[in-house]
C-alpha cells in the first residue's frame, strides 16, 4: 500500500484526518442548507421580499436560555459593515421578560457602542417602552434594518410601529452587529462567520 493512502493497515480504518475532514465539511454543508432554503417569518418577507437567512445564534446568560435571534438579509453581507444594507433580526424569546426590561436594556447596550445626547435616550427609551411588550417563551419581536431612516418593528408578525431615527437604528441594530458588540460570538453567528 502506498504511503500516500488514507487508509492503513489490513482493517482499512479510515485516517482520523480525512474523517474529520469529512465530517466538518457535512456539518458546512448542512448549515448552508438550512440557510438557503429556512423560509422568513411573513413580516420579513412583506418588508424584505428577497431576504434570506444570513445566520442564526443563541443568547445564554448565566446559563439560562433568553432568546434566539435570526438575521434575514436581502443579499449575503459582506465586508465589515454589515449596518449600511437593509435588514431585519428576529427574535424569538425563550422565556417570560418584561417590556420596559427589554427597552433598557436596549438602551444600556446602545450606550455602550455610541455617544448621544440625553435628550435622544430619553426619547427612544420612552418609544422602545411603547413598541416592546411584555414577552412569553415563544414570542417574537422582529425589528427592520432601514439604512439612513430608522428601523420599523413587528411583535408575533404583527406591526407595531417605527423609529425615524438613523441613529438610533444603527445604534440598535448594533447591539447584535456591530464589531463593538457584547456578544462577539453570537455577532459572528448571525454573520455565518467563524468567531
Amino acid at each position: 500500500m502506498s504511503s500516500s493512502s488514507r487508509y492503513a493497515g489490513p482493517d482499512r480504518r479510515p485516517d482520523r484526518r480525512a474523517v474529520l475532514l469529512t465530517l466538518a465539511a457535512a456539518v458546512c454543508a448542512s448549515q448552508v442548507a438550512a440557510q438557503t432554503t429556512a423560509t422568513p417569518p411573513n413580516e420579513v418577507r412583506a418588508e424584505l421580499p428577497a431576504a434570506r437567512l444570513q445566520g442564526q445564534g443563541s443568547l445564554r446568560f448565566l446559563g439560562l436560555h433568553v432568546y434566539d435571534i435570526r438575521l434575514w438579509t436581502p443579499a449575503p453581507l459582506r465586508g465589515d459593515d454589515p449596518l449600511r444594507v437593509e435588514s431585519a433580526l428576529e427574535i424569538e424569546y425563550a422565556r417570560r421578560l418584561k417590556g420596559p426590561s427589554i427597552a433598557e436594556r436596549s438602551l444600556t447596550e446602545m450606550q455602550r457602542l455610541g455617544e448621544f445626547s440625553d435628550g435622544d435616550g430619553e426619547r427612544w427609551l420612552a418609544r422602545m417602552k411603547q413598541l416592546f411588550p411584555d414577552v412569553q417563551a415563544g414570542d417574537r419581536i422582529t425589528g427592520v434594518f432601514r439604512p439612513g431612516e430608522g428601523a420599523r418593528f413587528h411583535v408575533n408578525g404583527r406591526f407595531v410601529g417605527e423609529v425615524r431615527d438613523a441613529a438610533f437604528a444603527r445604534l440598535f441594530f448594533g447591539i447584535w452587529l456591530s464589531p463593538r458588540t457584547s456578544e462577539p460570538q453570537l455577532r459572528s453567528a448571525l454573520l455565518g462567520s467563524s468567531p
